[in-house]
């Protein structure tokens, strides 16, 4: 492979999918708030041995959001104008090339195939495609930095 244009298109599984009621339209969410279930193949449920013994797992799942053909590859951080206009990677929009997300969020317990978590910003059947524990040694960058315009919340 020597030139974007001959990256492969990728083929992914889904290993389950979200459950909380919450759909596309719903009034505006404080997500770190919302208890979902992921609920996984009940092929997979072996795989999810151990996990409950973790505070927190990383979810990626697909939002299935706009096409990446009507992206824009600029805007404004938190579609707010009085902010500044950066490229999209500079952002974390849900509106992407590939629309992968990944959220950290509190699990709190399983029951068999079913995991059930807090913060988890999903809606309502959101694909899930993978599942990672959260390790915060690996997980956190020490020293990192972002620019002036990040709000960061304690």
């Amino acid at each position: 492979m020597s030139t974007a244009s001959q990256l492969p298109e990728l083929k992914l599984k889904a290993i389950g999918f979200v459950r909380n009621g919450i759909n596309r339209g719903s009034a505006r969410q404080k997500w770190e708030d919302v208890i979902s279930e992921i609920v996984i193949n009940p092929d997979l449920q072996d795989a999810l041995d151990n996990l409950d013994e973790f505070s927190h797992i990383i979810v990626i799942f697909w939002t299935q959001r706009k096409s990446a053909d009507l992206l824009p590859h600029k805007l404004h951080v938190k579609h707010n104008p009085d902010l500044p206009l950066v490229g999209l990677f500079a952002t974390r929009s849900p509106d992407r090339p590939n629309p992968l997300a990944k959220t950290t969020v509190r699990l709190l317990g399983r029951q068999g195939n079913v995991l059930r978590v807090q913060g988890l910003d999903a809606f309502n059947d959101t694909i899930v495609i993978d599942i990672k524990p959260y390790l915060p040694d690996y997980d956190s960058a020490e020293g990192a930095k972002v620019p002036g315009w990040i709000k960061i919340s304690p």
